[in-house]
This record gives C-alpha cells, structure tokens and sequence, in this order.
C-alpha cells in the first residue's frame, strides 16, 4: 500500500490543493460489486438502457460545473473541458446503438432440431483503469458500454484526477444505477496491481501507457479467463506531401500536435515532410505554432494550450528535448517553461530529428513535435512506420493514389487523409496494434469486449433417437 492513506490532487494551472481522499480497500470494492452484479445482470436490457440514458441526463444538468472540474483538474482549456463533457453524454446514445449492433441476438428455427440462438452474456466485474487526459470520457468509454451488457463497474481513476473520477460516478448513482454496482478505487499504482490481480475481477479495461499496458499484460498471461482490453498511446506520423494548401496544412499539423498540450495518445508526434516542401511547410507550422496562446483553463481569451498535468511531467519533456538536442537533433521551437519551474506550462516545441543516426521509439506525452526530412514516397511510408506502435497516422496532400497506397501499407488502427490523427469518433473503433493495444478496439466497437457469444440449441421437450452401433432390443 501506499505510505500515506490519503491521496491529494493539484490544480496544475496554480498549484493549489483541488481535492483528497483516502486510499480505497480493494478487497472490500470488489466484494461489494461482485454481490451487486447478479441483480444488475438479470435486469431486463431495456431496464438497463433506461438507466444509462437517465445518467446522460444528470451530467446534462451539471454540465457546466462537471466541466469547470475537469479544467481545473487537468489543466486543459474550458472549451476543450466542455466538449469532454459533450462527449461523456453522446456516449449514451452511441453505445445503445453499438450494442444493438454488434452483440444482436439471433434465432434459427428448425421443426427437428429445435432453436438455434446466439446471445450475449456479461463478463462480471470489470475494473475500468482510467487516464488523467480525459478522466471523464475516456473511462465512461468503457463503463457506458459495459453497464449496457450487465457488467458490474469498478473505477480506479488516475492518481492525478481522482476528483473527477470520483464526481463522474455520482452521476451513475443519481440516475438510479446502485452505489455498489459502479463503485470508484480511489488510489496509486499499489490499488490498481491490486485490482488487477483481483480473483474477483473478470475483466480489465485499460486506457493509459505502453508501460502499463504491457505490465498488465504480462500479469494476466496465465490468467485467460480475465478479458483485458488495453488503449495504449501511440508515437503517431503526420506525412505531408504535395499539396498547394500550406496554411490548412500547417494548421492539421498544429491540431494533431498540439491539442491537449500534446497530451492525447492520438497526437502527431513525428512530422514527415518531402524534401521539396520542407522549407515552406517548416516555416508555415513554426511560424503558426508561435500564436499560439499558452495560459491556464479560465484566462481570456481562452487559450489553446493549458499546462501539462504536473512538474514532473513538465520535466521530463524538458530533458527529452534536450536529449534530442544532444543526439543530432536541431531545435526549430525550443520547449521553454513559460510560467518558470513553480508551475508546468511549457511551450509547443519543434525540432528536426532527421540527422539523429538512432531517434527515440517512445511516445513523448506532450508538445514535442519531431520533423523528418524524407526524398520519396515509399521512404516516407518507410518511415511512418519505423516504430513498434500503431495507433494513429494521417497524410496531408498527395494524390487519391498515393493515400490507397497510404491506407493499405501504413501500421495503425486509425489511418486519416486531409484531417488530423486527433478527433477520433466514438462512432467508430478506436484502437491500435503493436504497443498501441491489443486488437480490442474501444469506442464502437466496446460492445465486442463488455460481453461474450453464447450459441445455444434449445427444444421445449427432450427428443432423441439412437441408431448405428446399438444392439437390437
């Protein structure tokens, strides 16, 4: 366990104090939820879409605050906090629709054989291992979808946004859903192993690091009858290539780097560019990247980046960059601490990699974009995918043919043309391959991993004769 018994959360945009709580007890959590489960499991389906959409309802009447929270505790920008918002009610609707769809019953009738039926059953208790990015949207991803198919919830928010975790889930037990069905883990790594490791816990959904990720991973190897679905970052490509539209270039290249303070697994963290267009292409982003407004979550105007969530990640990008400084790199915007080191306000950065002999293979979560000099095509395909994650890639310009051949060599889960890697739709899978996820794409298609298949063949009376092989009477 932890060396205190109390977690505390901090307003990255001021430092200040924002909530604290006390550590949760796993065993107590998940013992509550597994006796709650059967019940919430046995309630008609449409009993349970009622409940879902009744939530939708009590965030909408606390939209505001709800997203007020969310800015203060992440730092990001309000109007970013209030599309969060946006997004944790579309889910509802978007979810019943994906469960409709992806997990529909289906019957075949036949006079000698009986029914044939395919339904879903629920998984059990799901422990939902959220991220501090989007510590209300991301985690209510998985636990909208999961309620849905007749799970039991068990949330165990990020360490650094617990208050929002934590508001989240009283919205569930507002709408009527019981307290002990949906339940928050408030806690640091110490509670999440724990969780994970749970006897108890039939299912894990992840959304976080690489590092994490496959530390779950490898935990639950020998442990086949736990789903686990991971949502892991990504070290996402932007290629440009021909195209007369520099400024709207420039603009996808801003938005997919720079967006959330660069703190989205889908931000473009590497820039691919064709010699030919590097010049004007790097000025156009540079010059662009420097209007950007840095401030905190209620500064007029609004700003477009907030800080990172704390000093310690402010920091470490720091030292990335100057790593890649050190090893051939050529800074084109520096990362500069624009608030001193008291708080993690860092401006967007840009540097050239294209001579680094060796470039890192690792997802810097924050504004750092790497620019990469490429000669043709087939190398900037090449290129985008030198790395062992794949989860987001986007190409800017070229021709209808150069995106097929784009779309069918490129290594990722979400693969765009003329639009950002960011601003996936929840309408859609969402989800990579390689360190990026394991093949169980979230969003849409959630409904496949919050319940499973179950064939069966059914007759309302016993019928059966024996044949071959049997002596005569």
């Amino acid at each position: 366990m932890a060396e205190t018994n109390e977690l505390i959360s901090y307003e990255p945009a001021t430092g200040a104090e924002l909530w604290r709580g006390k550590h949760g007890d796993v065993d107590d959590i998940v013992d509550r939820a597994r006796r709650a489960w059967p019940a919430w499991a046995a309630e008609p389906l449409a009993k349970r879409i009622e409940l879902v959409r009744r939530f939708a309802n009590e965030v909408r009447k606390e939209q505001d605050e709800f997203a007020e929270l969310i800015a203060r505790e992440t730092g990001k920008p309000l109007w970013e906090a209030r599309t969060e918002v946006e997004a944790v009610i579309a889910k509802v609707e978007i979810s019943v629709r994906a469960y409709a769809e992806r997990t529909g019953q289906r019957k075949l009738d036949s006079a000698l054989q009986g029914t044939a039926a395919l339904r879903h059953k629920p998984h059990g208790v799901m422990a939902v291992l959220g991220p501090y990015n989007f510590p209300a949207h991301l985690p209510n991803g998985h636990i909208i979808p999961a309620l849905i198919a007749g799970n039991a919830i068990i949330l165990k928010p990020s360490e650094k946004t617990p208050a929002v975790g934590e508001k989240l889930l009283t919205f569930f037990n507002r709408a009527g859903i019981p307290a002990a069905l949906v339940q928050c883990l408030i806690g640091g790594p110490d509670e999440g192993k724990a969780l994970v490791a749970h006897r108890d816990v039939n299912g894990v959904l992840f959304t976080g690091s690489a590092q994490v990720g496959i530390a779950i991973n490898r935990k639950l190897a020998t442990d086949p009858g736990k789903i686990v679905a991971l949502e892991m970052g990504g070290n996402n490509p932007i290629v440009l290539w021909d195209t007369p539209k520099i400024s709207d270039a420039a603009a996808l290249v801003i938005q997919s780097a720079f967006t959330t303070a660069g703190q989205r697994c889908t931000a473009a963290r590497r820039l691919i560019v064709k010699s030919s267009m590097y010049d004007e292409v790097v000025d156009a982003v540079k010059t662009l990247a420097k209007r950007i407004i840095v401030g905190a979550p209620f500064d007029e105007p609004q700003p477009f980046m907030g800080p990172v969530i704390d000093n310690n990640t402010a920091d470490q990008l720091t030292e990335s960059f100057l790593y890649l400084m050190s090893n051939g790199g050529k800074a084109i915007n520096h990362m500069r601490r624009t608030q001193g080191d008291d708080l993690p306000f860092v401006s967007p950065a840009i540097i050239d990699t294209t001579a680094m002999q060796e470039r890192p293979d690792v997802e810097l979560f924050g504004p750092i974009l790497q620019v990469i000099k490429v000669d043709d095509f087939d190398q900037a395909i090449a290129e985008a995918n030198n790395t062992r994650f794949g989860l987001s890639a986007s190409l800017v310009g070229g021709t209808p043919q150069q995106y097929n051949r784009f779309w069918a060599n490129i290594r990722a889960g979400i693969v765009n043309w003329n639009r950002p890697t960011n601003g996936a739709s929840s309408a859609a899978p969402f989800g990579g391959i390689g360190f990026s996820g394991n093949h169980r794409p979230a969003a849409f298609y959630a409904a496949d991993y919050c319940a499973y298949p179950v064939t069966s063949t059914e007759m309302e009376q016993p019928r059966a004769s024996v044949g071959v092989g049997f002596k005569n009477s």
